[in-house]
């Protein structure tokens, strides 16, 4: 029986969970391919647990604890590491290890592309197509708004990227323009689509028509100084409905429960949710650290965004972006955080505007214009390397 069955193509995505962003736009590639292409099976791999297993929990600690503790320590690794170095090379060598270990990945996956959503995964595939030792399309999606040397590799074949702006800096570093394409991160399928407001707020008890903002902290659900952050609230002049998400930070969630009893503000507090779309889908006005997947989540069901505290390194890239472009506020500290607040709830029109630029920059159908543009590359691999065999043959005739 399974002889007469007709094996599925596979295309292999490799991610990792240094950071949410990028696991969260493998699984919406891999949704977008369950949904789009029945002959197809996605495969995807956290690359550093796979080829790293013992050293992985070490350094997936490490590097919490480093962005949470001491930023400055990655941002000045961040800033060294922007464009590439004889420092930038010698670090990326170490990150790239395991060259051995992914063949042996490819040899039993047998993809027919490798798609990358982790700079040192799309670094160690090209290692391996120097070397002669694969001949795989690959093509790598870049999961913030900006760019860096990791990104970057000679035997990539093709780039998905989030914005004009991204793809320009690529091409201005040499990358050819026709490799790069600028459709948006991806995201997941149900923040395309979701319930009505009003539909949602009797499920969640809150009233469809009051202001309503929704306040995200990141995975570990910490935004800002914490608790003082929260506190600052109670100085808005009006009562709003608050959407507090507290992600994996039982402490946070535990306090706010106590600092917030007597609060003027009609609150929603919650742990982690995996319906971050439909509490979108109620707000009015997101507080967000600026990561390029929750951002990307937010331009795709337009929403506004009021930035804060963005960690050094990608994330201040993509707060730049997004304000430079006119797609969110940037608050610099508890009181101007207020004082934005404030303007917003009594300006309609400037968050009109900022869902009418986010309608220009994030694309609904994201995931499935990245799949789209995945399959065209593969094929177009194809044709190449079957007319570059075809080459002597006509020449012989």
């Amino acid at each position: 029986m399974e002889m007469n069955s007709k094996k599925k193509d596979k295309i292999l995505i490799l991610s990792a969970s240094f950071g949410d962003g990028h696991k969260q736009v493998a699984n919406a590639l891999s949704e977008a391919i369950q949904f789009t292409l029945p002959n197809v099976e996605p495969v995807t791999i956290d690359i550093m647990e796979w080829l790293h297993p013992y050293l992985f929990p070490i350094s997936h600690y490490f590097y919490n604890r480093v962005i949470k503790k001491f930023p400055q320590v990655y941002s000045y690794f961040y800033k060294r590491t922007r464009e590439k170095s004889s420092f930038s090379v010698k670090l990326n060598t170490f990150f790239t290890l395991g060259m051995g270990s992914m063949l042996n990945v490819i040899e039993k996956i047998q993809p027919i592309v490798v798609v990358s959503t982790y700079p040192f995964a799309a670094g160690i595939m090209s290692k391996l197509k120097e070397h002669g030792l694969v001949d795989i399309p690959t093509v790598t999606v870049i999961t913030d708004y900006t760019d860096h040397s990791y990104w970057i590799y000679p035997f990539t074949d093709h780039y998905i990227v989030g914005s004009k702006q991204v793809k320009d800096r690529l091409v201005s570093l040499g990358i050819e323009g026709h490799k790069i394409n600028h459709s948006g991160i991806p995201v997941l399928k149900k923040f395309m689509n979701t319930q009505s407001r009003e539909v949602l707020a009797k499920t969640y008890h809150l009233n469809p028509s009051q202001f309503t903002l929704l306040v995200m902290g990141g995975g570990e659900g910490f935004i800002g100084k914490g608790i003082s952050t929260f506190q600052a609230l109670e100085n808005l002049s009006s009562p709003i409905q608050i959407i507090i998400v507290c992600g994996r930070n039982k402490k946070l969630r535990n306090q706010l429960e106590k600092e917030l009893r007597n609060t003027k503000h009609h609150i929603l507090l919650l742990g982690y949710s995996e319906n971050i779309h439909e509490l979108m889908a109620l707000s009015d006005l997101m507080i967000s650290k600026p990561g390029g997947v929750t951002t990307s989540e937010a331009l795709t069901m337009e929403l506004p965004l009021l930035l804060y505290h963005p960690l050094p390194g990608q994330e201040e890239d993509n707060a730049q972006f997004l304000v430079d472009t006119g797609l969110a506020l940037l608050a610099k500290n508890d009181f101007d955080l207020i004082g934005k607040i404030e303007v917003v709830t009594k300006d309609v029109k400037s968050l009109n505007r900022m869902k009418q630029r986010a309608r220009q920059y994030q694309s609904k159908t994201s995931s499935v214009d990245a799949l789209d543009i995945i399959m065209q590359t593969r094929n177009q691999v194809y044709e190449q390397k079957s007319a570059f065999i075809m080459m002597p043959m006509r020449q012989s005739v």
